[in-house]
């Protein structure tokens, strides 16, 4: 080690002093005295009144002084780099450096011996570390697929109000406290490094709960709230779906150039194909309405098979999809006996497809987005995030709509008592005439549905109370019948959610939530289960509905 260091620093002196000990005469004792006798020791170049930056070795003097501390200078501060020194001088300087490289060697061999043991149990760790991790290696499930999962627990139950007749139906068929979950695994495969293969298994039994599409007031349910095939009812052959685990996803994305990236999946949702989405709420989901950027029907988050492009530069992006929510299906023309009328294949009568278009800012804490959602012949694109007179109309199979989206967020950079503030509003048009009676509810005075509309604004405090923790709060209309050829529709209510999410650990968290519906069925009410009666026809003494839950989310 010595002789290493010898012959790293001993070029470096001596190429510093060669240039002058060519020229130097006879031994100056005086001098070389004066050189060795410096008691300060210099541990800055800037100490030296005569070395300027400029010196062509003011480098070189620099490592020598501060990096291995052996030029010691003259006893007045100066260096005296012009001038020549004798072979002498140069000795005494080049010695200075190898004193101290020996300093340096011994202190390391003696940290060496000191520490002999411990080295040996570290470099044993190691060896152990290495082996483990080649078994891992060939043994692991997949060199290119990460395995992540959501684990969702619900427990909670509605009351109702309104119409005394109507709180009793409410209550027999969705009154009872529930517990349910749902779970969601992801499999993210990537051959590129720039590529992603997503397999997305899910499962639930939220069909026949209170917070299920399935529900009496279908605005209740939960983005959580999931189960492949509906209640027991709907499946129409006393089949229970829950607890089945199916094929939620199934898509792959990759870039095709500068700034393109290409979307293809047989089982791929709408928001899998867009650039940016423009809403910074919620951070821990509750009701579903209040996941689709206040405009559900440009964001109708259709699901099936199809195909979709964005561009994004700068923050600006630029998407576009197409989706068939009925493409397994080889039948192209629609069954008339069911509404959703169902059909199947791409660019069919029975496609039940959209297109959406959105152009798209995303900044550093802002953005914004336009769209625009083209549904056609039976593309369900409300579920439970409208009315059931709005829901009709979109998804009656027997035309198509035109729906528009405006939605923006913004969040604070460093207030923390400030809220994120995001904001939708949408716009749906309809060029087919629906009629009420096709659901079986009559004297409600209203056809040929032709427009209805949405809005929300989502506030979120990140850090709430406690860092990690949030505090989250949400109003708005869901979609609801605005306009039609016959009739003045009355079809409008509130939603609104309060939550707090508690961040147990960093994969643990614990929201618990209330919500409530001024008139989550709209003008149409609902039949009672043993007659035909009609009820909230008037929406004089609409049904209310009043809920909470807790919310335990494991994710792994």
């Amino acid at each position: 080690m010595k002789a290493f260091k010898a012959l790293v620093i001993a070029p470096a002196a001596l190429g510093l002093l060669s240039p002058y000990a060519s020229f130097a005469g006879a031994m100056n004792s005086k001098t070389v005295n004066n050189y060795s006798a410096a008691d300060e020791q210099v541990t800055s170049i800037s100490q030296f009144s005569d070395v300027k930056p400029t010196d062509w070795a003011y480098q070189a003097l620099s490592n020598l002084v501060e990096r291995y501390g052996c030029v010691a200078g003259y006893p007045n501060g100066s260096y005296f780099g012009g001038k020549a020194i004798s072979r002498f001088e140069a000795a005494a300087l080049l010695n200075a450096c190898l004193d101290r490289v020996t300093e340096v060697t011994d202190q390391l061999k003696k940290l060496t011996q000191e520490f002999e043991k411990e080295l040996a149990v570290l470099k044993g760790r190691v060896n152990g570390l290495e082996a483990r991790v080649g078994t891992l290696e060939a043994n692991q499930f997949s060199t290119t697929t990460k395995l992540s999962g959501i684990a969702t627990y619900v427990i909670g139950a509605n009351s109702y109000g309104g119409n005394p007749t109507m709180v009793a139906e409410a209550s027999k068929l969705a009154g009872a406290t529930v517990f349910n979950y749902d779970l969601r695994l992801n499999l993210d495969t990537s051959f590129t490094g720039k590529d992603l293969l997503r397999t997305t298994l899910r499962s639930g039994n939220f069909g026949n709960s209170s917070f299920g599409k399935s529900s009496v007031a279908p605005l209740n349910a939960l983005e959580a709230g999931y189960q492949e095939c509906g209640s027991i009812a709907q499946s129409g052959e006393g089949v229970d779906c829950a607890n089945l685990i199916s094929i939620n996803r199934l898509f792959y994305q990759f870039p095709v150039g500068a700034g393109f990236t290409a979307t293809v999946g047989a089982r791929v949702r709408q928001d899998d194909m867009l650039a940016m989405w423009p809403s910074a709420y919620p951070a821990d989901t509750i009701l579903d309405v209040f996941t689709y950027a206040g405009a559900p029907g440009a964001y109708s988050k259709n699901l099936g098979g199809g195909a979709g492009l964005w561009w994004q530069k700068n923050g600006f992006s630029v998407s576009a999809n197409y989706i068939s929510s009925n493409a397994g299906n080889g039948n192209p023309n629609p069954t008339n006996s069911t509404i959703p009328r169902v059909g199947g294949g791409i660019l069919t009568t029975g496609a039940a497809s959209s297109t959406t278009i959105q152009l798209g800012y995303a900044g550093s804490n802002w953005g914004t987005a336009f769209a625009y959602t083209y549904s056609q012949n039976g593309a369900s694109i409300y579920g439970g995030n409208a009315t059931p007179l709005a829901a009709f109309a979109s998804s009656s199979g027997t035309g198509t709509s035109n729906n528009y989206g405006l939605s923006a967020y913004w969040t604070p950079k460093t207030a923390a008592y400030i809220p994120s503030i995001s904001v939708g509003w949408g716009y749906n048009s309809y060029d087919a005439i629906n009629t009420a009676s096709s659901l079986g509810i009559n004297n409600i005075g209203i056809s040929g549905i032709t427009a209805a509309q949405n809005w929300y604004v989502g506030l979120q405090w990140a850090d709430a109370f406690v860092k990690g923790n949030s505090l989250g709060m949400a109003v708005g209309q869901p979609t609801f019948v605005t306009a039609a050829n016959t009739g003045t529709p009355n079809d409008a209510g509130y939603a609104w959610e309060w939550w707090y999410k508690f961040q147990v650990t960093d994969n643990i968290s614990i929201t618990p939530a209330i919500f409530y519906l001024s008139n989550p069925l709209g003008q149409t009410g609902f039949r009672a289960t043993s007659t035909t009666t009609v009820y909230n026809e008037s929406n004089t003494s609409p049904l209310t509905n009043f809920g909470g839950l807790i919310k335990t989310t494991f994710r792994f």
